[in-house]
């Protein structure tokens, strides 16, 4: 791959991993339901106007849609909405990977080798680390709802693969029309028409701006620019050369946590990261040959 090839996935993995610190100032004004459905539904709207439904068949366009957008970011956005903090947030997603070779294994039939079982785990164990430290701090659930996310983005993984795109940009970007309207309801439900319109209402709120700002990165950085151009990689290399990049999201992530929100991460955690990094790359090395993992990295 290209000198500057390299510099745009690399650039890639920069705006996913900021994405984090961009969901944390979001989750710091809206309420975490409401702003999964607020999410989608700007990239929805133009999407249903501007970008042609991708031939696929429409149980994968939902099952992506659900497992990717609503169970992912569901999961996630409520595990940061009660303490997960962005940096570790990252990393945990990471484990969709090896849910995602499990899931293949037991529905898709696929074969899992020795290497695949050594990866998943290698990052079994730094993921028990990093929950166990988690445990030590009375933060065990956002951590399990975290882990929930990255298990929704293995079945939003699951149902790309069988959809079979032409165009894996449509795909992604269709796939947001699914979450908005469920989301709502939800919403609706849980957290109660007053706080929804509180926070579309209170702009002079301290944080509101930010939070703005936030989302519009998420939307147009990190989920249109970046999964455009990731996409354009991947239409003209090989998978297994471009998705290893993908791992310097958590590094970015947990890098501009520590920097940004002052987040600090304990030789344990790191060391559990470390692990969950090596086992990914190891366990998802020959699979990424024939497989891309997601036109994009969850955040």
């Amino acid at each position: 791959m290209p000198f500057r090839h390299c510099l745009l996935a690399a650039s890639v993995a920069v705006m996913w991993g900021l994405n984090f610190l961009a969901i944390d100032a979001s989750l710091g004004h809206f309420p975490p339901m409401f702003l999964v459905a607020l999410r989608f539904a700007l990239i929805a709207v133009p999407t249903l106007f501007l970008v042609p439904r991708p031939r696929v068949p429409v149980r994968w366009l939902i099952g992506y849609g659900v497992g990717f957008g609503i169970l992912q970011f569901t999961f996630l956005y409520w595990g940061m909405a009660v303490g997960m903090p962005a940096g570790l947030a990252s990393l945990v997603l990471q484990a969709s990977g090896p849910f995602t070779v499990v899931l293949g294994a037991a529905f898709l039939r696929e074969r899992v080798g020795s290497r695949q079982v050594v990866g998943i785990l290698v990052a079994v164990a730094g993921l028990t680390v990093v929950g166990w430290q988690q445990a030590q701090t009375a933060a065990l659930l956002p951590f399990l709802l975290t882990l929930a996310g990255a298990l929704g983005w293995a079945v939003g993984n699951i149902s790309n693969r069988q959809a079979r795109p032409q165009n894996p940009l449509h795909l992604t970007l269709w796939m947001s029309v699914v979450p908005p309207v469920p989301m709502l309801a939800v919403a609706l439900v849980v957290e109660g028409p007053a706080e929804i319109l509180r926070s579309v209402t209170s702009f002079d709120d301290p944080g509101a701006v930010g939070a703005l700002v936030g989302l519009a990165y998420t939307v147009v950085v990190g989920t249109v620019l970046g999964s455009g151009v990731w996409t354009w990689l991947m239409a003209r290399h090989p998978a297994g050369v471009v998705a290893p990049f993908s791992m310097l999201v958590p590094v970015v992530g947990m890098t501009a946590a520590w920097v940004v929100l002052g987040e600090v991460v304990s030789v344990p955690e790191l060391s559990g990261a470390v692990l969950v990094v090596v086992g990914v790359l190891w366990g998802g090395a020959r699979r990424r040959e024939r497989f891309s993992s997601g036109a994009v990295v969850a955040g």
